[in-house]
């Protein structure tokens, strides 16, 4: 991977990292995206008693770490593996796959126009990464026409060739975040209640639909080219709903959708 990262990560930063030594009380490892080493310590490998630290990791494996605590002066960096959630893990190894999936469309346009790939990948980073954190983020841009290479700096034949493969590669696909709402009340206004709720929930964001199923049930559909707007306009509706609940003659009840 040719991304890296200058300085050391922030504290609570989620990291890609690959395991390198394995001691009873402790893992070693190193933080792929920035070239530094850090420690997980047993308590911080999963909850409850460990015998076997190798029951959990191996060496070579890359896992997804939360930094907890950062000694500059010592250049310490302790990290937790257990205090990662499902979402965290999953948007990690997502960005990590696109920024690799855009490092193998570099390749391709080296091999074309018979440049290392290394040259190519510093003229074309130097220039993306002004604006963009990440290669994938700038060439999702320039697959939905919200960006163009050349204005960003990157030489015209390369982003001629680097344009085309994009198109074809990063064309954005949808995530969908699904569950289900039941609704029921013993207000006076109850139908006006409920149909107010409704009207909120779907005001949240227009990725937000709903759809009757009879009985006071409702199917909610999220759908975002990313988890993290889904799972904030998730956050949003949910609050609504304890809100309805509040009321002691209400009761609202979401069950999310367990291939989310």
């Amino acid at each position: 991977m040719f991304y890296k990262l200058t300085g050391i990560p922030e504290e609570n930063e989620i990291v890609l990292c690959k395991v390198t030594k394995i001691y009873p009380n402790s893992v070693f490892v190193e933080l792929v995206e920035y070239t530094k080493q850090g420690m997980i310590h047993i308590s911080e490998i999963s909850p409850g008693r460990i015998r076997n630290l190798r029951d959990y990791v191996t060496v070579n494996k890359q896992i997804v770490c939360k930094v907890l605590r950062i000694d500059r002066e010592r250049g310490h960096i302790d990290l937790s593996l257990r205090r990662v959630n499902s979402n965290q893990r999953r948007e990690k190894l997502d960005e990590i796959k696109s920024e690799l999936k855009a490092e193998s469309i570099i390749k391709s346009v080296a091999k074309k126009i018979k440049l290392p790939v290394g040259e190519i990948y510093k003229d074309i980073s130097e220039h993306v990464f002004e604006e963009y954190s990440h290669l994938y983020l700038a060439f999702r841009d320039v697959a939905s026409g919200d960006a163009d290479l050349v204005k960003l700096g990157v030489k015209s034949n390369i982003a001629k060739e680097l344009s085309g493969i994009i198109l074809e590669k990063f064309k954005p696909q949808k995530i969908t975040i699904e569950g289900e709402i039941q609704l029921s009340t013993y207000q006076s206004d109850g139908i006006e209640r409920i149909k107010s709720l409704l009207s909120n929930v779907e005001k949240v964001s227009e990725t937000v639909s709903l759809h009757y199923l009879g009985a006071g049930k409702y199917k909610l559909v999220i759908e975002d080219y990313e988890y993290k707007p889904a799972e904030k306009n998730l956050k949003k509706i949910q609050g609504l709903l304890d809100n309805f609940d509040k009321d002691k003659l209400s009761q609202a009840e979401f069950q999310r959708d367990k291939k989310d």
